[in-house]
């Protein structure tokens, strides 16, 4: 009877603990609803209202750049577009596809976006099972069973058949794990941003060494030209010392003028071909592989959109990276806060035991166990509290490099539209000049066949031309390079409403 009475106690208990740990289990899921820290507020970033450096509507130079509106489309994506250039566009979409910087920066966006999927996997609970089969033996003259040493007559192997499923789940009563999930969701998005930004710079940095090669190509043109007069030149100024008009000295200085341009238009070579290099390896091939056919023809310059300033903070990349790395910087003063609170493990195991295969599988040979389980940090000699004021610095370091890449990115869209500006003013004195020297230079060669001036007069303004011409390919490269920098510095018409969301990242494959 006693027997009987016991197997129905136990029996009792058993069920009754088990709706209680399911209430309990339940319970504290349902208290998972609280995130301990503050909330995320983008901080105020220095933004002004209008451009310095844009010039008014009125003048000459703003018609190489115009006002863009919000529905403004002119620069999206493809903005070397802008340049009708075959060629630039041809070797832009190669960086696209095999540039080694921007293929490093996908592999780190998608290492983040694997590291989102890893923090999201511990909201939730983790199963493990286990089978085993062991074969165990006492030594001669001695047996346990249930704790109880006996005497045998012989030593005995026995079996232990196992089979079990372990559970386990931490409850986010704090929201240390979903800020943690938050927290790299945001750092992948910034690494999404860093990719789109190493896109950029190595788009912008093509484009510039191709500006910069077909300038040289038009001096090295300039110089093939001037070359080829000063061999006329000379054999003018000789042709008039054999029949004693001209002296030596003027043909030693005819020889010394066209050695001058021959050695310049020499050391031309050495410039073009390291920038047909940088070209080649920015689309990702060895120099080997790329050549670039030599051409004097430069594009015009473009009409470039600038929108308003207030919108820059959105056609950054890495404005974006910085903006985002501050929200995830955000989350771990609430990781750290989460610190101070207990956690609350709920675990339970359950499976089947027997020394003997035949029944191993049978009703009687189940166990299990279950229960929460309460940590709680007693004393840590302020660990907690410096870990919180730590992720605190972290995050106000954060703003204010936020702060820096917006002053920055103001910095750049002004130097590009000042330089633009005054290049422009440049362009157009140089022009002059160049219309003027080469007047001279006529006016000259004609006095010099005439016999009415030396042939230090002719060297004189040859130089003067050469390097007026010279100066105004440089000006229209420099004005060329300048607006790649701009567009650059607008954020090449990105956008940030193109990041990808937590919830695309996760579903990502």
């Amino acid at each position: 009877m006693a027997s009987q009475h016991k197997t129905f106690n136990e029996a009792g208990k058993a069920q009754i603990h088990g709706p209680l740990i399911l209430i309990l289990l339940g319970l504290t899921i349902l208290a998972t609803g609280c995130a301990v820290g503050p909330n995320y507020h983008r901080p105020s970033a220095p933004v002004p209202s209008v451009y310095k450096e844009l010039p008014a509507a009125g003048q000459e130079q703003a018609k190489q750049w115009k006002q863009a509106q919000p529905s403004d489309q002119a620069i999206r994506g493809k903005w070397w577009e802008l340049y009708n250039d075959a060629q630039l566009s041809g070797l832009q979409e190669q960086v696209n596809i095999s540039n080694q910087n921007i293929l490093a920066a996908e592999a780190q966006f998608r290492a983040a976006r694997d590291a989102l999927r890893i923090a999201r996997a511990n909201l939730f609970p983790t199963v493990s099972g286990s089978v085993s089969v062991t074969n165990s033996r006492a030594p001669a003259g001695t047996a346990a069973s249930g704790g109880v040493v006996t005497t045998t007559g012989s030593a005995a192997a026995h079996n232990n058949y196992d089979l079990s499923t372990d559970f386990s789940y931490q409850a986010d009563i704090w929201g240390s794990i979903r800020r943690q999930v938050s927290a790299s969701a945001r750092t992948a998005q910034a690494t999404f941003a860093d990719l789109e930004n190493a896109r950029l710079i190595s788009q912008a940095t093509l484009a510039q060494a191709y500006f910069e090669l077909r300038g040289t190509d038009a001096e090295q043109q300039l110089l093939e030209k001037t070359v080829s007069s000063y061999q006329q030149f000379l054999q003018l100024t000789k042709d008039r010392f054999h029949v004693g008009v001209a002296s030596g000295g003027d043909v030693a200085q005819a020889e010394t003028q066209l050695s001058s341009a021959q050695t310049q238009l020499i050391d031309l070579g050495v410039a073009r071909a390291q920038f047909e290099h940088a070209i080649a390896v920015l689309t990702g091939k060895p120099p080997v592989e790329v050549t670039i056919a030599s051409t004097a023809v430069i594009a015009p310059l473009p009409t470039i959109p600038v929108a308003m300033p207030s919108t820059l903070l959105e056609r950054r990349p890495d404005i974006a990276s910085a903006e985002r790395l501050m929200a995830a910087a955000n989350e771990q003063i609430g990781i750290a806060k989460a610190a101070y609170y207990p956690n609350v493990l709920i675990s339970a195991s359950a499976g089947l035991h027997s020394s003997n295969a035949a029944d191993w599988f049978s009703w009687p040979n189940r166990f299990w166990s279950a229960g929460p389980q309460v940590l709680q940090t007693i004393f840590s000699g302020g660990r907690r509290r410096a870990e919180v004021d730590q992720a605190r610095a972290l995050y106000d370091g954060t703003v204010a490099s936020y702060r820096q890449n917006v002053l920055t990115a103001f910095q750049q869209v002004e130097d590009n539209l000042a330089a633009l500006r005054i290049l422009a003013n440049e362009a157009d004195a140089a022009d002059y000049t160049v219309q003027a020297a080469r007047q001279a230079l006529d006016i000259a060669t004609y006095q010099y066949k005439a016999g009415t001036v030396d042939y230090l007069q002719v060297i004189t303004t040859q130089t003067a031309a050469l390097q007026a011409e010279i100066t105004a390919i440089n000006i229209r490269t420099r004005r060329m390079v300048a607006s790649v920098l701009l567009i650059e510095a607008l954020g090449g018409g990105w956008n940030a409403s193109s990041v990808p969301t937590p919830k695309e990242l996760i579903s990502a494959k």
